[in-house]
């Protein structure tokens, strides 16, 4: 039997007596079911309940389990939930798109009772362990969010961080994995400033050689502190290198042109940015036009990418960044 809070599986088939022989079965097991009787059903029930696992019959009305598996599966907020289509079709192009649509697994009709609780336990053990570090995720993102809100200077710089980097990365032509990586790296790529002494963070004049060289460190503690998540792995290279500058004289490891990684380059272009239009201590913001010419200058020095500058500058200029930065800072 089912130890702690009992998962909720919804079984979704157009005929009463399916839902009901599988409910069952896996009520008599200690789960908890709900039940949907069409594919549309089933679909709203995905996106506005708490579903540990979904059954879904394939030949359903209104919407096919199929379209049903591929619209959750397209879904961020129901995407990670596991899905088992169960179908009395045995070709196996039916099986080819069943998976092209995501699903994590099949049943043949009728459904023997043990092959049907193996395959629950195991998808709902990795169900445990995706919740599990999406937990993680979100305890290293406040965690960034608190270090950014000690500093009132600082307030929404990460929202718009994430926002900028992921509509440039879009616009440079870069996979899916890598805009979630983008995405991610503007929320955590300062987290390792939490190694750094307030007074550091904070000093409104320049800094002492040795206190630049503490401040300096936070990169390589910020990799550190999330290179446990596996998931991470195309964030750490973002946050250890995001301070680096194409001549070779940025930190923490001095590395020169292309050996600093794109998506590194796409979020020290818009972190300059950010910071040169944010109110400072020791400075006003710069206007928009006035900070492009800065950085248009620096390149000069050969710190920035003039091509990623280009390209900001046209993220800049698209009505809907504004809003999504704004939707973000909610």
């Amino acid at each position: 039997m089912i130890q702690g809070p009992k998962p909720t599986i919804l079984i979704a088939d157009d005929e009463p007596a399916n839902r009901e022989i599988l409910s069952e079965l896996l009520e008599r097991e200690g789960y908890r079911t709900t039940q949907a009787c069409d594919g549309l059903q089933a679909l709203e029930m995905l996106r506005n309940r708490t579903v540990d696992l979904a059954l879904l019959d394939v030949m359903m009305p209104g919407r096919t389990g199929f379209a049903v598996c591929s619209e959750a599966k397209s879904d961020p907020a129901t995407r990670l939930t596991p899905i088992v289509l169960v179908t009395g079709l045995n070709r196996s192009e039916d099986r080819i798109k069943g998976i092209e649509g995501g699903a994590d697994d099949f049943l043949c009709k009728p459904v023997d009772r043990a092959e049907l609780l193996a395959r629950v336990r195991s998808l709902l053990r990795l169900k445990l362990f995706t919740d599990e570090l999406e937990s993680a995720e979100t305890v290293l993102c406040s965690l960034a969010i608190s270090i950014e809100a000690k500093d009132p200077y600082t307030v929404g710089h990460c929202d718009r961080l994430s926002v900028y980097a992921e509509a440039m990365g879009k616009r440079v032509g870069l996979d899916s994995d890598l805009l979630i990586a983008l995405r991610r790296g503007g929320i955590v790529h300062d987290l390792g400033k939490v190694a750094v002494p307030e007074h550091i963070l904070r000093k409104p004049g320049a800094l002492t050689p040795e206190e630049r060289k503490i401040m300096e460190e936070h990169p390589v503690a910020g990799e550190r502190i999330c290179a446990p998540l596996k998931s991470f792995r195309n964030v750490l290279p973002i946050i250890r290198h995001h301070h680096e500058k194409l001549d070779g004289t940025g930190y923490p490891d001095g590395l020169k042109g292309d050996a600093i990684p794109l998506t590194a380059r796409i979020l020290s272009t818009v972190d300059v940015y950010d910071a040169l239009t944010t109110d400072r201590p020791y400075r006003r913001a710069l206007t928009r036009e006035h900070a492009l010419d800065t950085m248009r200058t620096e390149v000069k020095k050969g710190w920035w990418d003039p091509a990623l500058i280009h390209e900001l500058e046209v993220v800049l200029n698209e009505p809907e960044t504004e809003d999504l930065v704004r939707i973000g800072a909610r």
